[in-house]
């Protein structure tokens, strides 16, 4: 019977130090810490496939929140099914979950609706500040490009045949979808 650990973290920026000491202080060496950095937005994460053919029965997986294993309820569910079907327990060290209670899967249930719907709030929230902005002017992504004074000149001579879109974009010292885009909105 080991522990074994699934970390994870949605972003290359994001650092995973905390959930890793949570499982270092429980005891778990790291060759059982099973870790990515990839959004949870699904189960098809190559590190959580590798933690589910890894264990076995009497074994436990152990997250430091159940946020960190599933963004959703229904793929927490189908997770701890899984686990559950190959006699494996899990724990979540945030909730106190143990699913090898009646109230722990009750619980994990609960838990895992509260997670679902904090995740889809967090949506609604940036998706109205996002459009409050926008309402407002601002404007996100990359500013646009200044074009360069005899980028008309180019985008003539691209029209009538004289030179070729790699050859105008390259002489402007600009992308080719941008002189693309350019030359089909004047």
């Amino acid at each position: 019977m080991k522990e074994y650990a699934y970390v994870r973290v949605s972003t290359k920026e994001q650092q995973d130090c905390r959930q890793l000491v949570a499982m270092e202080s429980r005891g778990i060496p790291p060759e059982r810490i099973f870790s990515e950095k990839l959004s949870g937005k699904n189960t098809n994460r190559p590190a959580l496939q590798a933690l589910m053919d890894t264990v076995a029965k009497g074994d436990t997986v152990v997250v430091e929140s159940i946020s960190r294993f599933a963004r959703n309820t229904k793929d927490l569910l189908n997770l701890v099914e899984r686990l559950t079907k190959k006699g494996v327990e899990f724990v979540s060290l945030k909730e106190y979950l143990d699913t090898t209670t009646p109230t722990g899967r009750f619980m994990l249930t609960i838990f895992a609706a509260v997670a679902e719907l904090e995740r889809e709030c967090t949506l609604q929230r940036q998706a109205e500040g996002i459009a409050v902005a926008k309402s407002k002017g601002v404007r996100f992504g990359r500013p646009p490009m200044e074009r360069p004074r005899n980028s008309q000149e180019y985008i003539n001579k691209y029209r009538l045949g004289e030179i070729s879109l790699r050859k105008a974009a390259d002489a402007l010292g600009i992308p080719k979808s941008t002189f693309e885009r350019w030359a089909n909105t004047d």
